[in-house]
């Protein structure tokens, strides 16, 4: 199910156009919604999730310019230190988008705890999306959609990922996943 160069879409050159700035700064994963989406899920979105390490506030001021340098803003502030101390640092995320546009964005959040962690430390490169980014695991995604996040859209997403993977899935690693999610997400 490699996917082809010319099926590439606005949504895959917007990721790979983003990411080559962030990489240079931190490490990060792909996550959520266009992780099914870059596997064959026909579904709409207007926008992709990335966590990133928890950075200081000099390596986003870095990385900001250097996503302005690239024709990226961000849609909450003009203001690189308003967006670290009164987004980033307290665990909100922000949208960037191509100048001038409002979709697609990037959602982009820090690292919030041992799971993201974990996240970043597995990430993998997946072959079957036909792009050169980092994105959470198989595994972490389906734990994710089916532990915490529930709606119909992350059920059929998570229900598209276990088709594709079926051969190779960690059932035992879905379980320690959604242990964790109950333990740092809701409780």
């Amino acid at each position: 199910m490699k996917r082809e160069v010319n099926e590439r879409t606005i949504l895959d050159s917007f990721a790979e156009d983003f990411v080559r700035v962030v990489e240079k700064h931190t490490k990060y994963i792909i996550v959520s919604g266009f992780v099914a989406i870059a596997h064959g899920r026909s579904r709409g979105t207007e926008d992709i999730d990335i966590i990133i390490e928890r950075i200081g506030k000099d390596v986003f001021l870095k990385m900001h310019y250097d996503l302005l340098q690239a024709g990226f803003e961000c849609l909450q502030s003009e203001y690189p230190d308003l967006i670290y101390d009164d987004y980033l640092k307290e665990k909100t995320s922000v949208r960037y988008v191509r100048k001038g546009l409002i979709i697609p964005d990037m959602e982009l959040k820090l690292a919030k705890d041992e799971l993201d962690d974990y996240q970043i430390k597995t990430r993998k490169k997946l072959p079957l999306t036909g792009m050169n980014l980092y994105f959470s695991s198989i595994e972490m995604n389906i734990a994710f959609k089916e532990e915490l996040l529930r709606s119909e859209k992350d059920m059929e997403d998570s229900k598209h990922l276990r088709i594709i993977y079926s051969d190779t899935l960690d059932e035992t690693e879905i379980r320690k996943i959604k242990t964790d999610i109950r333990r740092l997400r809701l409780s």
